[in-house]
């Protein structure tokens, strides 16, 4: 068998899989979220997606992501948010409330406890690819399931443009902060999760409302589903 010949006995793997996604009705809709938390696992990544507008504060999303994905979202979410300023400018900053340096800073537990998380919510989504398109007011989130015979939008998060360069900043601190776990062990001992360690909360503002303005056609990191 040549090298330009398919071999059968693998399944066909096209290269625009993820543009064609399929989008099941229940994901469709989406959510919109106006911040996150980010935790490390074991293995995975957990990404909660925060509605902070009234009471109670939920979780509105969580998304599970195995530790060799994360790179490569926040890769594909750099280069979006390069195009968002090549286009657009800067996205704008949200304003942040006065902080006391000197306040204690709240345990993982106590946040957790001003936040409703359902059922439904409580096991996650997995998703080992990701789709990112992005308007003048908004990014959309569509987190993939990339499996033979056909990728599938697991979930869809929209957020205000002001807020995915914090939501980059913390997905950067968590993969950084598992590397240097990695190496901290001694040789033949491995990193058990510790929730007051492996904590990346990003701050969501007191409010922030869709503008409803129209998406640009989705862009991805160019290379279907990272």
């Amino acid at each position: 068998m040549t090298g330009n010949e398919p071999d059968p006995s693998q399944p066909e793997q096209p290269a625009n899989q993820a543009l064609r996604a399929r989008v099941p009705d229940h994901v469709a809709d989406g959510c919109f979220s106006t911040g996150a938390i980010v935790m490390t696992g074991p293995s995975e990544f957990i990404v909660d997606f925060l509605q902070t507008i009234g009471r109670p504060h939920r979780i509105a999303r969580r998304i599970v992501i195995p530790h060799n994905v994360m790179p490569q979202f926040i890769d594909a979410l750099e280069k979006n948010i390069d195009l968002y300023r090549n286009r657009f400018g800067d996205p704008p900053k949200p304003n942040q409330p006065p902080q006391d340096p000197n306040a204690r800073r709240p345990s993982p537990q106590e946040i957790y406890d001003d936040l409703k998380l359902p059922d439904e919510v409580l096991s996650g989504t997995y998703a080992n690819g990701v789709m990112i398109g992005h308007g003048a007011n908004e990014f959309g989130l569509d987190f993939l399931t990339s499996f033979f015979p056909q990728s599938a939008v697991s979930a869809r998060v929209f957020l205000s443009a002001g807020q995915v360069p914090r939501l980059l900043d913390s997905l950067k601190g968590a993969v950084n902060q598992l590397s240097q776990r990695r190496q901290e062990p001694p040789q033949g001992q491995s990193h058990s999760y510790d929730p007051n360690q492996d904590f990346k909360p990003q701050e969501p503002p007191p409010s922030d409302n869709a503008d409803g303005d129209d998406d640009d056609s989705g862009v991805d990191n160019g290379n279907g589903p990272v």
